[in-house]
């Protein structure tokens, strides 16, 4: 009884702990499908989250990262895999992402990179130049990447008013401010 009424007072003190769901389609236009945009949420002011403990991976399988396009949070370590039977190397030229080089290794073989800011960077095999990929690194956990018909749904968004992104490695993002409360749509159209 102690443990209800408990629950009862912190509820009547801080009132209900809402979320809600972002969901919709992004149309890419010029392209072959509407796959691999990151819809987000920009931050959420004078709110800061943990960094994950688990460590986010992209594998090499048949010269292709996968996934690829991969959004982590701030802070979080991603684990490169090698999973063909030669050499492969992950590296990334921009700053945001620290510059870093993995080196080569081989396979069943593993290297981590962490990263701490914020940016869209490009991941790149100086072994095989065609592999490219990329890493969203966003200030907070609500993300999507477009399935190919353009859908995404993003879970447990608090309650709030909030400015929701769409960033694509070929073509011009978007922005528009959206209210969650409970289920929320928001569809974009993006080009170059």
């Amino acid at each position: 009884m102690k443990r209800i009424l408990g629950a009862a007072w912190l509820f009547l003190a801080t009132g209900p702990l809402l979320a809600g769901d972002i969901h919709g389609r992004v149309v890419c236009g010029g392209q072959s499908d509407n796959a691999d945009a990151v819809v987000y949420v920009a931050k959420i002011p004078g709110k800061t989250f943990p960094v994950p403990k688990e460590h986010a991976a992209i594998d090499q399988t048949n010269r292709v990262f996968q996934p690829h396009v991969l959004p982590i949070l701030v802070g979080t370590t991603v684990d490169f895999l090698n999973s063909d039977p030669y050499l492969h190397n992950v590296f990334s030229p921009d700053a945001c992402a620290d510059k870093f080089n993995l080196g080569t290794f081989g396979k069943g073989e593993k290297r981590s990179h962490t990263f701490r800011k914020e940016c869209f960077a490009p991941l790149l095999c100086i072994v095989h130049p065609e592999m490219e990929a990329f890493i969203a690194v966003l200030l907070t956990p609500y993300f999507a990447v477009t399935k190919p018909d353009g859908s995404y749904y993003i879970r447990d968004v608090p309650d709030g008013s909030y400015t929701l992104k769409v960033w694509h490695a070929k073509l011009k993002g978007s922005e528009k401010s959206v209210s969650v409360h409970g289920a929320t749509e928001a569809d974009f159209k993006i080009a170059r």
